[in-house]
């Protein structure tokens, strides 16, 4: 059960504030099984939920645990290393490959609406283009960087992506494919919407 993280217990992931009595219910489930309090591990939205559950008379106490370090009141939060540690051995690992094979390596990390992930991993794991959602990106500005580096003699490039990274004047990113030839003209493998 160690290596599997908090998903092996089947909780779920809905906001019960989202359905029609969600609350009074885990308020009732609460009561009929003897629960003195919660203790609510989780990020934006589960800690969110757990106030307005204190705020209705439920005992409970938040942990900052989501990775994305986004929680106000929070320096660092506990999964937010662990992640960073897990994508640096990543960008190690992608850049044996990225550069005996003259490729573009493209990691995605996690980090909806924060690059925090991108960002730190990027740095600590030595990413060429870093791409956070807090600043939209040229997409032929991130070619024109990479065809420099070629021009320098490095027929490789990493590129740190964070999940909500954007272009700019788009809504959402999607990366087709991680890779492409460093002689191909851009990164064909970009599309927006």
């Amino acid at each position: 059960m160690l290596p599997k993280g908090g998903s092996i217990l089947g909780t779920s992931r809905t906001n019960p504030f989202k359905s029609g009595d969600g609350a009074k219910c885990i308020l009732r489930n609460v009561s009929k099984r003897g629960i003195e309090a919660v203790i609510a591990i989780g990020g934006e939205d589960t800690l969110g939920v757990a106030y307005r559950l204190y705020e209705m008379g439920l005992p409970v106490v938040g942990v900052p645990k989501t990775i994305d370090n986004d929680l106000v009141g929070t320096d660092y939060t506990f999964g937010f290393q662990t992640a960073v540690a897990i994508a640096c051995e990543a960008l190690d690992r992608l850049h044996t490959t990225a550069e005996s094979h003259h490729r573009v390596m493209i990691l995605e990390v996690m980090g909806r609406y924060t690059g925090w992930i991108a960002l730190e991993a990027g740095i600590a794991g030595g990413a060429d283009i870093i791409l956070i959602p807090e600043k939209p990106f040229d997409v032929e500005e991130v070619c024109e960087c990479i065809m420099k580096r070629q021009e320098r003699g490095r027929n490789f490039s990493i590129i740190v992506a964070a999940e909500g990274a954007k272009p700019k004047g788009a809504k959402r990113l999607f990366i087709v494919a991680g890779w492409t030839s460093l002689g191909t003209q851009g990164l064909g493998a970009w599309v927006t919407i």
